[in-house]
Parts: structure tokens; C-alpha cells; sequence
């Protein structure tokens, strides 16, 4: 799901092992807990990335492409109330006069500081309120009998939007002028500085043939991922890691910029419009690349992946090294296929939930990892970081699946299908570990930089 053009849909849902109901609790139970567990999350960080300013940080706009934060504040809470109490519960609407001030799809970013939001103080009092009373819902409502509630989905669901828009919010605080006010440890995983060293970048073959896509039996999937379905790919070498700074800083060195044979005629007219000579937020000083991160700056480490890149930038990259973006369904073969089942996996290491070993998620820190990292996480192929990180760009239009049926209403994904959004897919380190998955699409316009985007690469046989 994009989270720069989306407000009120949720973003990916965690891969839930209901059980048989056997054991130390009844499925009912399990997923009672999983979800109280995830909403408590979720609003632990919320408070971590709202709490660490001041009223009016929250309360100012500080990139036409966002919203203040304190109308994320107060939408998480809205959306919360709309799904949970309204929809499931049967409520009368709490504060009905405030309903379009959070519906996105009323007002454009650019536009809500306009409007008569709820203070900082007034929209933590309404999303704690709204979240006592879902909390006591959960208690006592049977998780089965309609779809919003099989399997605790609508549970799973506002857990994942809140989540969704704690990584808008930290997108906020990355172009947020100021002193830094986060801070998280480097990540420390095992590196095969070889896999990172740049270019060429080692890659694996993909075989060719039919492998499933796509999920019918994740119980919180997302109405784009579904349904389940083969799909065939012709056999294709792709990255073993993502693009890192370095081989990117190549391409700059290079004239990449300078050269409009490497860029879509869109690309190379925002290259030349906005005068982009390099990924978002860095510059070149004393003869040296520099970044701002989260109020930092600091020099550009070579063996990460690239990061704030568009669209447009990863595939002229691709073309100048002579390679290509793999498409969605390459992408999600490299991560989920396993060639000695045949069968597709829920994560590129199997079907464990995700854990620090595995990969770079849940803002646990506020980078990538080096590329090469994570050799437990990597896929029966041998590909690395497909999960977390970045987010990666792949060369596909965002498009139904065969069989697709919008759920819980169109604007959830239907209306955003076609060829205006391009599909990103694997999480980068702001997802939270529960909302990310191998059958997860994200999408969002290919001019977007500013989102915690990356890529790798692909060639044909």
C-alpha cells in the first residue's frame, strides 16, 4: 500500500498462526491475544514518534507532502472508532463532526493544517478513549461469523493502519528540520562484505517455470494480495542484495544525470524540472557525499542500499549498468519459492514470523543494514534482504490479481490500480515486523522519493 497517497486503508497484516484451538488456549484466545498485543504496539510507537516533540512541531507541516502529525494522531484514533466500534459493535459515532476532517480522501495533505483539527491534548484524550472501549470489545467478541471478524481481521487490520502511519510519521521526522530527536542503535548483523561491496553485485538464477502467487489463506491478507494463483517467469538472474550507496554513487560519477538515454521521458523531466543530481537528502561537500538523517549528518556509508531513490532513478540506474527491475511476480519468486517443495513460503527463510536475525524491521534502528546482511533471513535461493531494509521498486504497474474481490470497500486498493503507481514490495527497517510478508504489495508513484525506497536489479538468461 502506498503510504504517501493512502491515510485511511490499512497497510500489510501479519502472518497469523491461528492454531487448532489446542494447547494452552482456543483459537478465540490466541487471537485475542496476538491482536491485543499488536494494537499495544502499535500505539507504544504512535507515542515514541509523537511524544518526542513539542505541541507546535506537531501541529506544523513540515513538507506540503505530509500531514501535520498531530492528524495522524488523531486519524489512527478516527479510523479505530469507524472499523472497531462503529462497524463491529454497532456504536453511534463518538465525535461524528470531526469525520471529514480525517478522511483523506476529503482533504490532500498539502491542505490539512487549514482545517480544525483536534489539539495535541484533545486527539490523545479521543484515540485513548476510543482505544479503552476496543480493547473491551476484543474481550468479549467472537472472532468468527463475518468477515471483518474471521480470524480477528478487523483487529489486525486498525493494528496495521496504526502501524502503517507510524512509518508516515517517521517519514515526517526524516524531513522535519531541527535538532534530531530519535535515536536507535546501528544495526549488528552478521555482513558478508563481499555480497556488499558493490559492483557487479553477486546474483543468483532463478529457475523458470510456475510457482503459486499470491495468498488465499493468510486469515489478515490484504485484498490485493489475494487471491492464491500460478503464475509463470521465465528463468532470470537477479541481485543477491539491494543497490548500495556505492554503486549508486558509481552511476552519479558517471554523468547518470547528465544522460537522458538512461532515463524514462518522465524521469529525465523531473531531472531536468527540479535539478536532481543525486537520491533525496544528500549533497556533496569538500568532495565528499554527505546525507541528513532523522536531523543527523553524516557521510554517505557505501556498503548500505541506496535509499530516497524514485522510481525513475532505480530504473535508469538499471539501464546504465545494463540490467532491468525485476517485475512483481520475479520479485516474489525469488522470496517465496522454494525449489525443492515447489511451494511457496510466507517469508523468504520459511514460515517463522520475522525476528531480529532475520531482517531489519520494526524501526528497531533508523537505517538499512549493510547490503550482505542477515544470512538468516535469506531466501532458499540464497537472496538477502528481500525483507526490511527498503522498500524495493519493482518494474510493475500496481494491478489486480485474477479473481480479486475489493475488501473491505474499493477505496482500499480498486481504486488505485492502473498504471499511475508502481509496485514496491520486501518492508524497509520503519514496517513493523507483524506487517510485513512475501505476498505484501505496497505501491506509490514512481516520482516519490521522500519514502524509504531502495531497489535491486535483474537480467534476463
Amino acid at each position: 500500500m502506498s503510504i504517501e497517497d493512502i491515510d485511511d486503508t490499512t497497510g500489510p497484516l501479519t502472518n497469523t498462526n491461528t492454531g487448532t484451538g489446542t494447547g494452552t488456549g482456543t483459537t478465540d484466545d490466541l487471537l485475542r491475544e496476538r491482536a491485543h498485543a499488536e494494537l499495544a504496539a502499535a500505539r507504544t510507537r504512535t507515542a515514541g514518534l509523537t511524544d518526542v516533540v513539542s505541541d507546535p512541531d506537531l501541529t506544523a507541516q513540515h513538507s506540503p507532502l505530509m500531514s501535520p502529525l498531530v492528524w495522524d494522531l488523531a486519524h489512527i484514533g478516527n479510523q479505530e472508532e469507524l472499523w472497531l466500534l462503529r462497524r463491529v459493535e454497532g456504536r453511534e459515532a463518538m465525535r461524528p463532526e470531526i469525520d471529514p476532517l480525517y478522511d483523506a480522501f476529503q482533504h490532500p495533505r498539502s491542505e490539512r493544517p487549514s482545517l480544525p483539527l483536534l489539539g495535541p491534548a484533545e486527539a490523545r484524550r479521543y484515540a485513548a478513549e476510543v482505544r479503552g472501549r476496543v480493547l473491551d470489545l476484543l474481550e468479549r467478541t467472537p472472532l468468527e461469523g463475518t468477515p471483518l471478524l474471521d480470524g480477528g481481521f478487523a483487529f489486525g487490520m486498525i493494528a496495521q493502519h496504526e502501524q502503517q502511519h507510524d512509518e508516515t510519521m517517521l517519514i515526517t521526522h526524516q524531513l522535519r528540520a531541527g535538532p534530531p530527536v530519535l535515536a536507535a542503535p546501528d544495526p549488528d548483523a552478521p555482513w558478508d562484505g563481499a555480497a556488499g561491496n558493490g559492483l557487479p553485485a553477486p546474483e543468483v538464477l532463478v529457475p523458470g517455470g510456475v510457482f503459486t502467487m499470491g495468498t488465499s489463506t493468510e486469515p489478515w491478507a490484504l485484498d490485493n494480495e489475494r487471491p492464491a494463483h500460478p503464475r509463470e517467469t521465465e528463468p532470470f538472474f537477479i541481485d543477491t542484495v539491494p543497490v548500495t550507496n556505492a554503486a549508486f554513487q558509481a552511476f552519479i560519477e558517471d554523468g547518470g544525470y547528465t544522460e537522458p538515454r538512461w532515463w524514462a521521458a518522465e524521469g529525465w523531466e523531473q531531472v531536468r524540472r527540479h535539478g536532481i543530481g543525486a537520491p533525496l537528502f544528500w549533497h556533496r561537500e569538500g568532495g565528499q557525499w554527505l546525507r541528513r538523517r532523522f536531523g543527523v549528518t553524516e557521510p554517505v556509508p557505501p556498503e548500505e542500499p541506496v535509499l530516497h531513490v524514485s522510481w525513475y532513478e532505480a530504473d535508469a540506474w538499471a539501464r546504465w549498468a545494463g540490467r532491468r527491475l525485476p517485475t512483481e511476480a520475479e520479485w516474489e519468486k525469488a522470496a517465496r519459492y522454494r525449489p525443492e517443495t515447489g511451494q511457496s513460503a510466507g517469508y523468504p527463510w520459511g514460515d517463522a514470523d520475522p525476528t531480529p536475525d532475520r531482517a531489519n524491521l520494526g524501526q528497531r534502528h533508523l537505517r538499512p543494514a549493510r547490503a550482505g546482511s542477515y544470512p538468516a533471513g535469506a531466501s532458499a535461493l540464497g537472496v538477502r534482504q528481500l525483507i526490511g531494509d527498503v522498500w524495493e521498486w519493482t518494474a510493475s504497474d500496481f494491478l489486480p490479481y485474477p479473481g480479486f474481490r475489493a475488501f473491505p470497500y474499493r477505496e482500499y486498493s480498486e481504486v488505485f490500480f492502473g498504471p499511475a503507481h508502481k509496485v514496491l514490495r520486501g518492508g524497509s527497517f520503519a514496517v513493523a515486523p507483524a506487517a510485513c510478508r512475501g505476498t505484501f504489495r505496497n505501491w506509490d508513484l514512481p516520482v516519490r522519493r521522500q519514502i524509504f525506497s531502495g531497489f535491486r536489479t535483474a537480467r534476463d538468461v
